[in-house]
């Protein structure tokens, strides 16, 4: 089975410009969701993993699943004001405005060793957000998995750059 063949593609979403792929068709295909976490649950095994984290919204769809078949904790990474408890925050770029992250302050432990999960890379803003969160959490970013990585737009390539371990399931021009 081809994932890609089960990401939609809607032109000017959510403005003019922008070629939004998206994984709405993936997970409604019990077949096509089921290999998508195969898939991530393999290439987990190339990490040293104590927690799994995911950003705020997509990402909880894999890596929840992920989770639970490596039962690992879950730690959400959510948008501002999301998190009940006392909370770390970092702002970031996104490719079209400005956001903050989240993390509960008591998410990770010291030297906790987290793989981030998230449904697609772009830029890499969200990623290197998440990253931060982890760090001043005391823990240490163990990689990341993309199940879309839009190679074209380099997000992908400058976490590689930054010395960040990065796998994906699918390949596709940001354009």
């Amino acid at each position: 089975m081809n994932l890609k063949d089960h990401i939609r593609s809607i032109k000017d979403y959510p403005k003019k410009g922008i070629l939004f792929r998206d994984i709405t068709t993936l997970i409604k295909n019990e077949k096509a969701f089921a290999k998508c976490i195969e898939e991530i649950v393999d290439k987990s095994k190339k990490f040293k993993v104590d927690k799994i984290a995911a950003i705020e919204a997509r990402g909880f769809v894999f890596a929840s699943a992920v989770s639970y078949i490596l039962k690992k904790p879950f730690i959400l990474l959510r948008k501002k004001n999301k998190l009940p408890a006392e909370r770390y925050a970092v702002d970031f770029q996104l490719e079209y405005g400005k956001a903050t992250m989240e993390i509960h302050k008591d998410s990770i432990n010291k030297n906790d060793s987290v793989l981030l999960i998230d449904d697609l890379i772009a830029t890499g803003g969200t990623a290197e957000a998440a990253a931060k969160l982890i760090e001043i959490s005391n823990g240490s970013v163990a990689g990341f998995i993309f199940v879309i990585n839009l190679f074209d737009l380099g997000g992908a390539k400058n976490l590689t750059e930054k010395g960040y371990k990065v796998e994906n399931l699918i390949d596709f021009p940001g354009h």
